[in-house]
């Protein structure tokens, strides 16, 4: 087990022996209950108010304690900073972190939302994986924030907040991951912490520090780029397409990756020559925008093999196709900065809609046709050795 665990709620890091508790609530063997409230440093930290049993100090490296006022014995676990309760099993099964990082407009929320999906259902079969959320309040807010209007009624997600509009709160959805890898086939754990952050927080230094912590505790990071906003792809768009905006608001990929690259460079503990060992995932979104440019054999256009291992010699062969067209889009200096500072990276291009939305507001007309978006992070998953794989690279 590491010495350190990150909270999936908050990404603050802490020692399993600090783990908190928090009283059930229930009437105890001794026929005392304590009385409910809210939790201020919950109301602070995650904007959750409700009323909650008091939280209480123990060995946190053991699933149960004994509440010091009631004396009811409680399996609730809590995050000893922001007082989250932790996802059963948490530092048990393996526990990874993924921040979602990308510029304004580059399809962030969508493509969560699309991904999901897919887990729970077609390529949850695939891999013979289940996905589920990890807490009440991830269940709810997926269904009916994210899943619910996209699916059934057909309507993009609004802009995401930026963190400093939520009080600086982090609210990540946890899922549980569970996938039969191994001898006997045997199901491994993971647990998977999404943190959407808005675009505005990677405008500017100032911000991605203050709002950004989850990168530096993160263990890969999802860095969705929209080619629309590189000079080179944006001229070569299908025609009636709605282009992304441009002005302060709208950084370029280039600038969006400079700065992410500072974060984890000034927060590493190795050498001033090492690279960054986390992996990152370079996503293109929206690539049905340039679909009709790429070769009519270019890796981007055919669809991942079948089968229930992830298929290296495939994800190569997208990664230098779009090595490739990064040189056509003017994006040169993204291929620079990643092969001068990160030791494990690859390129993904995805369309999470299948098709251009016609309407600000409305996706596809014909139907969510989703195209590679499990790609990316079934590489990662694969890195961690959380699902099989088949090939080397």
């Amino acid at each position: 087990m590491p010495s350190l665990l990150a909270c999936p709620y908050c990404y603050e890091t802490f020692a399993t022996r600090e783990i908190m508790f928090r009283c059930n609530g229930r009437l105890s063997r001794t026929n005392i209950s304590c009385a409910l409230r809210t939790d201020p440093v919950l109301v602070q930290r995650m904007g959750i108010q409700r009323d909650l049993g008091p939280e209480f100090k123990a060995d946190g490296r053991k699933g149960t304690a004994a509440c010091p006022d009631c004396g009811g014995e409680t399996t609730y676990r809590i995050c000893p900073i922001c007082h989250s309760t932790l996802p059963v099993q948490f530092g048990v099964v393996g526990s990874r972190m993924i921040a979602m990082a990308g510029a304004k407009d580059s399809g962030k929320t969508v493509y969560m939302t699309v991904l999901l999906h897919e887990l729970r259902n077609r390529v949850g079969d695939r891999f013979g994986a289940a996905i589920m959320g990890a807490d009440e309040e991830t269940r709810k807010r997926y269904e009916i924030s994210y899943e619910n209007p996209l699916y059934d009624d057909n309507r993009l997600p609004p802009t995401t907040q930026r963190a400093a509009q939520q009080d600086n709160r982090v609210v990540p959805l946890v899922f549980r991951f569970s996938a039969a890898r191994g001898l006997g086939n045997r199901p491994g754990h993971t647990l998977l912490s999404f943190f959407d952050a808005a675009g505005e927080d990677f405008g500017d230094q100032e911000s991605v520090d203050v709002n950004t912590r989850y990168l530096a505790s993160a263990d890969g990071i999802l860095l969705l780029l929209d080619p629309l906003q590189m000079a080179g792809a944006r001229s070569l768009a299908v025609p009636g397409i709605q282009l992304p905006g441009s002005g302060p608001l709208y950084e370029t990929p280039l600038n969006i990756l400079s700065r992410v690259t500072d974060i984890l460079l000034a927060r590493s503990q190795r050498g001033p020559r090492a690279k960054i060992s986390k992996p990152i995932a370079i996503v293109f979104t929206k690539l049905d925008a340039v679909w009709h440019n790429l070769e009519r054999v270019s890796p981007l256009r055919a669809h991942p093999p079948e089968g229930q291992k992830f298929d290296v010699a495939d994800c190569l062969n997208v990664h230098e196709e779009i090595r490739h067209l990064l040189r056509e889009w003017e994006g040169g200096q993204i291929s620079q900065i990643l092969e001068n500072h990160y030791a494990r990276y690859r390129y993904f291009g995805i369309s999470a809609l299948g098709q251009p939305p016609t309407e600000s507001d409305f996706a596809a007309p014909s139907g969510i046709q989703p195209y590679r978006v499990a790609d990316p992070l079934l590489w990662m998953l694969s890195e961690f050795g959380a699902v099989p794989k088949t090939g080397k690279g």
